[in-house]
C-alpha cells in the first residue's frame, strides 16, 4: 500500500524527517506554485510526480497497476485554520480519544485518517488501485464495510439532512437502482432536494472516491486537455508536464451517471457505484471552529460509563490543551479554546474562542479578548513571526475593501486604529492572504510588544512604527518560509515536560490507554525517569499495563529488570483470571464403582474468523468474537481420556500417543505442572483444579496419599491425542477440557461444559502457556458457531449456532479439505509477542484485533447465506488478517503451499496461531478439491504431509461410563 500526499510546498522536503514515515510507503509532493490545478488537476499532478520519481523505468499504465495507492489532498492554503497551514492540516495534533485504546500520545489527523482508507483498499476489488480522499476530514465507521462492487468509479457517501447536504456535493440514485449513480449535483438547494426526493435517494459526498485504472486514465486525459504545455519540477528533480485546471467533483463527478448533470461524452462509458459508508461519521477539520467542534463531538461520542477509561471524569468540555505548559487554568465559563505547542505563563489571561499555538517561552503580560487567536511561526534559525487573527476570520478579501474582515472586525477599522492604511499591506488588489501583515523578529521583548499591539483596543504609535520597520510576511509567505523542524522540536520539548505530568495524573489522564510501546520508546530515547510506582489499590488491569510498560522502557538497557517486570505483568494477569475460580474450591468425591471407567472424548476446532480476539488481555478489555467449528478427524473424536480407580492411593498417568507413564505420589510432584517438557502437565494441573492439591480443595490433608485414601482410591488417567503435536487445531486446550470433564464426572464435581471451558482457561494460566478461550469452546461445543464474550475477567462465552449446510451438503462437503503440512511449531512464541502488544496497547495490533472481531460477525452473517464462494473469500481474509498480526504465521514453506493451491481455492488458512500444523482449504468446487488432493498427494510438502478427513461434529465433548 502506497500513500501519496499533496502537501504545502514547505512541508514536502521535511515530511519524512518530521514524522519518521518510511519513504517507501509515503510519497509527498506539492502543487506547483502559481499554477491552479483544482482537485482533478491536483490528482493528476500527484500521480505524474510520483510516477516520474518512482517509476521512470516503466510506462505510466504499468506503474499505475503495480500497487494500490491512497491519494490524500492536504496542500491547500488553510486560510480558516492558519495554525496548521505551514505543515498541512493532516499533521494537526489530535487529542487521544478518552474512550479509545492504542492511540499515540502524539497522534496526528493523518494517523487517524489512514486506517479506514487502508481498510477500504484491502476490501476493494483487484481492479481498483486508486483511492482519492480529502485531507481535512476524519471519517469513522461503526459497522463493517460492505463488499465493494466492480465499477470504474466507486464513491462513498453519508445520509445527511438537506441543510447539511446543501453545502456539499450530493449523489442522486434512482430509488429503483439505489447503488447506481443517476447524476451528481454540487451544493443543491433544499428546494431542489425536496423536488427530487420522491424519485431519488441522496447521499452526501464525503470525498472518498475509488477509481479503476481506466477511470484514472480518463481523468488524466481530461486534465491534459486543459494544459498549457508548461512543465513542473517534482521533489525528485524530474520535469513533468503540468496538467490543466480540472475539478474532480464539479467537472468529473457531474459528468458521471446514467443521466449526468454535466454530460461529457469522453466519460459516458465509465460505470459508477455509490455506497453508503456503514455507520459512517463525518468530522470536519477545515476551520478552527470545526476543529474544536469535531474534537468535542468525538470525545463525547461514547457515553456508556463502562467504556470511559478514566473514572470520575466529566464530559469533555470545548477546552483542549496539548503539549502545553499552562499556568492559568480555564474557568467553568471558558468555551472553545485550543492551546497546543505553547508556553502560556502566569501573565497570560484569556476567555473563550481562542486558538493559541506555537508560543515560545516568554514572560509576557497578555490579555486576549474573546475571539482572538495567536500563532507564532519560527522563521530562520532564531526568529519568529507573530500571527494574531480572529476565531472566525476567513483570510479572504481585498485589503482595500470595506467588507474585508480581520481580527473579527473590518480590516480598515483595525488598520485605522493603528495609523495604518491598505497601502501598508500592498494596496488595492492585494488579497488579505497575500498581504505582508505579520512581523518577524528574534527579539523576544519586541514579540511580546507586537502581540499586545495586534490585540489591543488602544494600540500605541511606537509599536506601529516598529511594525513598519520590521520585515513582514504574508500568510502565504509564512507557510512557505516556516522553519518546520524548529516548530516540531518545540512540540517535542514541551511533550517531554508534560508527559510526566500525564503519568502522575494517571487516574484522570489517558496515560495507560495510549500506545504504551510508543510511549516506552519515548521514555527510553529521552532517558526520562520512570513514573512513580502505582499503589496496590490501582485497578488490576492498570497495574498489568504499568508492569509491561516498565518492561518495555527497560528492555533496551536493563534486560534482567525488564524480564522481571514482564513476568510480573503475566503473573497479575494470571491472578485476575484464576481468582474467581480458585475462590470456589472443590470437594472431590469418588462416584464410580471399583471396576468402572469414565471415558471422555472430544472433537478439535477449526477457527475461521476472529481468532486472537479471545486472548487475554484483549478479550478482557473488549470482549471477543470467534467463529469456529468442532470437527472429528477420520470419523473419530481425536482426543480421548480414560479415568479409572487405582487400588493404590497414587495417581498414575499414561499417554498412549507419547508412550509415556508417570507415577505421582506426593503433592510436590503433583504441583510440578508447569515443569517444562513434562508430558503430564495437563492432568496434574487438572487434578489440582479438581481439589487434589493444597489451596485448591475445601479439605486439608497432610499428604496426597492421605487425601486419596480418604477419597477411596487412587486414579489412573490415560490420554490419547490421535493428532500430531503443533497441529493448530487447539489440541492442548481441548485435551485439557476433556481431562477436566472426565475428572468432573469421576469426582462428582458437576461441571457443565461452560464451567469446564472456563476452568480450562484457568488451567492454561497455571501452566503459564496462556492462550484464549476459543480452542476449548470450539472443540467442546458441537457444530458451527459464533462464540462471544464481553469485557471483564469473567470470560464465559455465549454460543450462537449456525447452519452446517455448507459443510454437510453433498455438493459442498467435498470442498472442505484439511491437510497436515508436516511443519511443527509452537504457538507460545507467537502468543507471547502478540499478547505483549495487547498489554502495551499497540496501535497496529489493536486496530487489527478490532477489525478481526468485526470480521467474525460478517462471517457469521455469510454462513447463514450458504454461499460457498463468499464464505471462502472470508476465510482468505481471515488468513490475511492473521499474517498482518504476525508475519511468523506464514513461513516460506507455507507460502509455497499457498501458491500451489491458490487458483483452486476460494480461501485457506492455518488454524490457530499458524506457523505450521494443518491447513484448512475451501476449494472452489468438488473437481478443484480433487485436483488439490491429487497435486499434494503426488508432490507432498514434507515427508509427513497428508490429507485427513474432517467432518463437523454434532456432539463435541462427550463423557460416558462403562
Amino acid at each position: 500500500m502506497k500513500n501519496l500526499l499533496s502537501l504545502p510546498p514547505n512541508a514536502v522536503g521535511v515530511f519524512h524527517q518530521l514524522t519518521g514515515a518510511e519513504r517507501d510507503t509515503y510519497y509527498c509532493t506539492a502543487d506547483p506554485a502559481d499554477h491552479k490545478l483544482g482537485s482533478g488537476g491536483g490528482t493528476a499532478w500527484l500521480l505524474k510526480s510520483a510516477h516520474a520519481d518512482e517509476g521512470a523505468n516503466v510506462c505510466f499504465d504499468t506503474w499505475l497497476a503495480q500497487h494500490k495507492r491512497v491519494l490524500l489532498h492536504a496542500g491547500g492554503q488553510s486560510r480558516r485554520l492558519p495554525a496548521y497551514a505551514p505543515s498541512g492540516k493532516v499533521l494537526t495534533p489530535i487529542p487521544v480519544f478518552r474512550w479509545a485504546r492504542g492511540q499515540r500520545i502524539n497522534q496526528t489527523l493523518l494517523d487517524l485518517q489512514l486506517p479506514l482508507y487502508h481498510d477500504i483498499m484491502h476490501k476493494a476489488p483487484a481492479s481498483l488501485h486508486t483511492l482519492i480522499v480529502s485531507g481535512d476530514v476524519l471519517l469513522r465507521t461503526t459497522e463493517a464495510l460492505q463488499d465493494i462492487p466492480e465499477a470504474d468509479v466507486v464513491c462513498y457517501g453519508l445520509w445527511a439532512d438537506p441543510v447539511q447536504a446543501s453545502h456539499h456535493g450530493v449523489f442522486l440514485m434512482n430509488r429503483q437502482t439505489p447503488t447506481q449513480l443517476d447524476f451528481m449535483l454540487q451544493k443543491p438547494t433544499t428546494a431542489q432536494q425536496a423536488e427530487l426526493m420522491p424519485t431519488h435517494l441522496m447521499l452526501m459526498d464525503i470525498g472518498v472516491w475509488l477509481l479503476s485504472d481506466k477511470a484514472v486514465k480518463r481523468l488524466m486525459q481530461k486534465c491534459e486537455a486543459g494544459a498549457n504545455g508548461g512543465k513542473g519540477c517534482t521533489p525528485g528533480g524530474h520535469l513533468a508536464a503540468l496538467p490543466g485546471y480540472y475539478d474532480l467533483y464539479s467537472d468529473f463527478g457531474c459528468a458521471l451517471g446514467q443521466n449526468p448533470s454535466r454530460p461529457d461524452a469522453a466519460l459516458a462509458d465509465l460505470s459508477v457505484a455509490i455506497l453508503p459508508l456503514p455507520g459512517g461519521e463525518f468530522y470536519h477539520y477545515g476551520t478552527g471552529p470545526d476543529m474544536i467542534a469535531s474534537s468535542v463531538a468525538i470525545q463525547n461520542l461514547v457515553k456508556d460509563q463502562r467504556y470511559i477509561l478514566q473514572r470520575g471524569v466529566k464530559p469533555q468540555t470545548s477546552v483542549f490543551t496539548q503539549n502545553t505548559l499552562l499556568v492559568n487554568r480555564p474557568t467553568p465559563a471558558t468555551r472553545n479554546v485550543w492551546i497546543e505547542n505553547a508556553y502560556v505563563g502566569k501573565g497570560w489571561h484569556y476567555g473563550s474562542n481562542h486558538i493559541i499555538t506555537g508560543v515560545p517561552q516568554n514572560n509576557w503580560q497578555v490579555t486576549l479578548r474573546n475571539g482572538v487567536c495567536v500563532d507564532f511561526v519560527p522563521v530562520g534559525d532564531a526568529a519568529y513571526a507573530v500571527r494574531p487573527y480572529g476565531f472566525t476570520d476567513a483570510f479572504r478579501g481585498d485589503v482595500a475593501s470595506l467588507d474585508t474582515m480581520y481580527m473579527e472586525q473590518p480590516l480598515h477599522s483595525w488598520l485605522a486604529a493603528r495609523g495604518l492604511s491598505a497601502n501598508s499591506l500592498g494596496g488595492a488588489g492585494t488579497d488579505l492572504q497575500s498581504a505582508p501583515l505579520f512581523p518577524v523578529t528574534s527579539d523576544m521583548e519586541a514579540l511580546g510588544q507586537l502581540l499586545n499591539w495586534f490585540v489591543s483596543d488602544t494600540p500605541d504609535a511606537e509599536t506601529s512604527a516598529l511594525w513598519g520597520k520590521l520585515p513582514r510576511l504574508s500568510a502565504d509567505e509564512l507557510s512557505a518560509q516556516a522553519n518546520l523542524p524548529r516548530l516540531f522540536e518545540q512540540r517535542r520539548t514541551l511533550q517531554a515536560q508534560t508527559l510526566p505530568l500525564v503519568a502522575k495524573n494517571w487516574q484522570r489522564s489517558v496515560f495507560y490507554q495510549v500506545n504504551l510501546k510508543d510511549m516506552a520508546a519515548q521514555y527510553a530515547a529521552n532517558q526520562w525517569p520512570l513514573p512513580d510506582a502505582l499503589p496496590q489499590t490501582a485497578p488490576l488491569m492498570t497495574r498489568i499495563h504499568d508492569a509491561m510498560f516498565r518492561a518495555e522502557c527497560l528492555r533496551p538497557t536493563q534486560a534482567a529488570e525488564a524480564q522481571a517486570y514482564e513476568s510480573q505483568a503475566f503473573a497479575l494477569l494470571r491472578d485476575g483470571l484464576t481468582e474467581n475460580v480458585l475462590r470456589h474450591q472443590c470437594t472431590p468425591r469418588c462416584t464410580t464403582y471399583a471396576d468402572q471407567i469414565v471415558w471422555a472424548r472430544s472433537s478439535v476446532r477449526i477457527d475461521v474468523a476472529g481468532g486472537w480476539t479471545d486472548t487475554p488481555p484483549y478479550s478482557l478489555i473488549a470482549g471477543g468474537n470467534v467463529v469456529n467449528l468442532a470437527v472429528n478427524l477420520n470419523g473419530q473424536p481425536p482426543l480421548q481420556v480414560y479415568v479409572k480407580p487405582c487400588k493404590e492411593p497414587v495417581v498414575i498417568c499414561r499417554s498412549i500417543d507419547l508412550g509415556a507413564m508417570e507415577r505421582i505420589e506426593t503433592y510436590e510432584a503433583l504441583l510440578q505442572y508447569n515443569k517444562v517438557g513434562s508430558p503430564f502437565s495437563i492432568p496434574k494441573a487438572a487434578l489440582a483444579l479438581a481439589g487434589f492439591a493444597p489451596g485448591f480443595g475445601t479439605e486439608h490433608f497432610a499428604s496426597l496419599r492421605q487425601q486419596l485414601e480418604a477419597f477411596g482410591c487412587g486414579l489412573e488417567i490415560t490420554l490419547l491425542a490421535a493428532i500430531p503435536a503443533g497441529s493448530g487445531l487447539g489440541t492442548s486446550s481441548v485435551l485439557a477440557a476433556t481431562v477436566l470433564a472426565a475428572l468432573s464426572n469421576f469426582c462428582g464435581l458437576g461441571w457443565d461444559k461452560n464451567e469446564v471451558c472456563n476452568r480450562t482457561l484457568v488451567l492454561e494460566q497455571l501452566l503459564t502457556t496462556g492462550g484464549g478461550w476459543q480452542d476449548q469452546y470450539g472443540g467442546v461445543l458441537p457444530g458451527v458457531k459464533l462464540l462471544q464474550t464481553t469485557a471483564g475477567f469473567d470470560q464465559n462465552a455465549m454460543a450462537r449456532w449456525l447452519p452446517d449446510t455448507l459443510f454437510t451438503h453433498p455438493d459442498t462437503r467435498p470442498c472442505h479439505l484439511l491437510y497436515y503440512t508436516g511443519i511443527t511449531r509452537t504457538a507460545k512464541h507467537i502468543l507471547t509477542e502478540i499478547v505483549r502488544g495487547m498489554f502495551l496497547n499497540n496501535t497496529q495490533h489493536l486496530h487489527l484485533l478490532n477489525y478481526m472481531k468485526q470480521h467474525a460477525l460478517t462471517v457469521f452473517d455469510a454462513l447463514q447465506t450458504n454461499d460457498l464462494a463468499r464464505y471462502g473469500r472470508m476465510v482468505r481474509a481471515t488468513w490475511e488478517q492473521n499474517k498482518a498480526l504476525d508475519a511468523g504465521t506464514s513461513p516460506e514453506a507455507v507460502e509455497t503451499l499457498c501458491r500451489r493451491v491458490d487458483d483452486l481455492c476460494y480461501g485457506y488458512k492455518l488454524p490457530g496461531a499458524g506457523g505450521g500444523g494443518f491447513m484448512y482449504m475451501v476449494a472452489k468446487d468438488a473437481q478443484a478439491a480433487q485436483r488439490i488432493r491429487q497435486l499434494l498427494t503426488d508432490n507432498p510438502l514434507t515427508p509427513n504431509s497428508r490429507f485427513v478427513d474432517m467432518d463437523v461434529s454434532a456432539e463435541g465433548l462427550q463423557v460416558s461410563r462403562s
